[in-house]
C-alpha cells in the first residue's frame, strides 16, 4: 500500500526540516534519555476518564519510583480528539513516545513513514513469551513489530435481557428477525437501538458488519487489492440494508448528533434495548449511568445477526485490539516502561478498570466469572475471518471517508450507491 498524502507530507517535512530525526540507532542518544516520556492514552467517556487515568497514574508512579530521574507525561484523549492530535503530530514529524494504536493499516503507514520505533527484538525476546503471536501480529508488518496490544476483542450486539424477557422476545439471530422486533420494542416506549452517530465511528460499525455478512472476507479482499472495489454490490447492499434498518426508526431521537457517551448512557440507564459496540461497552455504560453501575447482569453480548443470502459466516468477527506503539524517538527507558505496563498484574487490573479482554498469559483468569467476556473470547477463537475496524485497518483518509459516508447515509444525505462510491473514491486515491 502506498502512503497517503498526509503521510507523504510528513515525510517531506521531516526530510526538509529535520532529516536527522531519521538517523539509525535511536534509543538513549541526544536528549531522549533526559526529556519526559510522552504517553498518549485513550479516555473512555464520562466517568470512565477518571478511572482510566487514575489507573495509569498508579502505573507511572510505581515506575518513576523505581527509576529515579525518569518522568512520564500522561495525556488522556477521547477517540476523535486523539485521532486528530496524533495525525498532526505525525505530520510534524514529532510523534509521542508511547501512543494508543489499533494496529493495522494506520500503524503500517506510520511505520512506513519512519514515525515508529522498531521494537522487533523486544517483541520476539520478551513480549512473545507472554502475549500470543496472533495478537502481536496486529502490531507488526513485514516481519517487524512496533508495539503490542493489551486487549483483543469483538464488536457485537449488547442487549438488555430484562427488556427482551419482559416483552417475550428472543434475541434475533438474523437481520430480518432484528427488523421484526423493532416495532415491538418501540411500542413499549423503549428505544430499540442506542446510537451515537455524532461521533461517526459507532455508526460505521453497522455498515461494516452488514458488508461482512453480505460478502464475507472475499468481498473486502477484492476491494482492497484492486480485483474489485468498494462500489461492488456487497457494499451497496450493505447501505440498502442499513437504510432498511433506519427506516424502522430504531434509534433514539437526535441520534445523528448524539455522542458515544449518549449511546452508553441510554444502555446504562436501561432506556435502550440494544447497542452495537466493542468489548469496552459495559465500562462505558456504567460510567455514563446514573447509578454508576449500568444494568449489571441484565446485559448480554451476542454476535451480529446473519443476513439472508449473504456469503459471510455468523462466526465472522469485526473487532480489534487496544494497544500502544512507540514513536520514532522513544528512548530505551520508554521501551522499558512499555514492557513494565505489559505485565500480567496490570493486564488483570485493566479487566476491572476498562472491561478489556486480556492478552497477557495468565491474565485470562480475571475474566473467568464474566460470561460476556468469555463469550467474546470464544467468538474470537471461532472466527475464520477477523476484520479490524475499517476506520483503523484502512488508511486514515479512507477511514474518515467511511465514517463520513455512513453518517451521510444515515442522515439521508447519501444513497447507498453514493455512500459506496464516496468510500471507493477515497480508497482509489490512496491506492494511486
Amino acid at each position: 500500500m502506498k502512503m497517503s498524502r498526509f503521510i507523504l507530507s510528513s515525510v517531506l517535512l521531516v526530510t526538509l526540516g529535520a532529516g536527522a530525526l531519521f538517523a539509525e540507532g535511536r534509543g538513549e542518544k541526544g536528549s531522549a534519555a533526559s526529556r519526559p516520556i510522552s504517553w498518549w492514552a485513550l479516555s473512555g467517556g464520562g466517568g470512565a476518564d477518571d478511572i482510566r487515568e487514575a489507573f495509569r497514574r498508579e502505573v507511572i508512579a510505581e515506575f518513576e519510583a523505581a527509576n529515579p530521574g525518569v518522568k512520564i507525561d500522561l495525556v488522556m484523549l477521547d477517540n476523535e480528539s486523539f485521532k486528530q492530535k496524533v495525525q498532526v503530530a505525525i505530520q510534524a514529524g514529532n510523534p509521542p513516545d508511547i501512543f494508543h494504536s489499533w494496529g493495522g493499516g494506520v500503524m503500517v503507514e506510520y511505520a512506513e513513514a519512519g514515525m515508529l520505533r522498531d521494537i522487533t527484538n523486544v517483541v520476539k525476546n520478551d513480549l512473545s513469551k507472554t502475549v500470543g503471536l496472533g495478537a502481536l501480529g496486529v502490531y507488526g508488518n513485514a516481519g517487524k513489530y512496533y508495539g503490542a496490544p493489551y486487549d483483543m476483542g469483538a464488536v457485537g450486539l449488547w442487549y438488555n435481557t430484562k427488556i427482551f424477557a419482559d416483552l417475550g422476545l428472543d434475541f434475533p439471530k438474523t437481520f430480518d428477525e432484528l427488523l421484526a422486533i423493532i416495532p415491538v420494542i418501540k411500542n413499549a416506549g423503549i428505544t430499540p437501538i442506542a446510537l451515537g452517530a455524532g461521533d461517526r465511528w459507532p455508526a460505521h460499525f453497522w455498515w461494516v458488519y452488514l458488508a461482512m455478512r453480505m460478502g464475507g472476507k472475499e468481498a473486502f479482499d477484492r476491494a482492497y487489492d484492486g480485483r474489485g472495489s468498494f462500489k461492488d454490490p456487497t457494499f451497496v447492499e450493505a447501505g440498502r440494508l442499513l437504510n432498511k434498518l433506519r427506516d424502522t426508526q430504531p434509534f433514539q431521537t437526535g441520534f445523528i448528533g448524539a455522542t458515544y457517551d449518549d449511546q452508553g448512557a441510554l444502555m446504562g440507564n436501561g432506556r435502550a434495548a440494544m447497542e452495537l459496540m466493542g468489548q469496552w461497552a459495559p465500562a462505558t455504560q456504567e460510567a455514563n449511568s446514573v447509578s454508576g453501575k449500568g444494568i449489571g447482569s441484565d446485559l448480554k453480548w451476542a454476535p451480529f445477526p446473519a443476513v439472508a443470502g449473504g456469503k459471510g459466516a455468523l462466526t465472522d468477527v469485526m473487532g480489534g485490539g487496544n494497544g500502544y506503539v512507540l514513536g520514532k524517538d522513544a528512548s530505551d527507558k520508554a521501551v522499558e516502561f512499555f514492557k513494565f505496563f505489559m505485565q500480567r498484574r496490570f493486564n488483570e487490573r485493566l479487566v476491572e478498570v476498562e472491561g478489556i479482554i486480556p492478552v497477557v498469559k495468565g491474565a485470562e483468569a480475571a475474566i473467568a466469572s464474566n460470561a460476556n467476556q468469555v463469550a467474546i473470547v470464544e467468538a474470537i477463537s471461532k472466527a475464520q475471518y477477523y476484520q479490524l475496524y475499517y476506520d483503523q485497518f484502512l488508511p486514515p483518509a479512507v477511514g474518515e471517508a467511511v465514517k463520513d459516508a455512513v453518517a451521510g447515509l444515515l442522515a439521508g444525505k447519501l444513497t447507498p450507491e453514493q455512500c459506496a462510491a464516496d468510500i471507493d473514491a477515497s480508497w482509489q486515491r490512496e491506492r494511486k
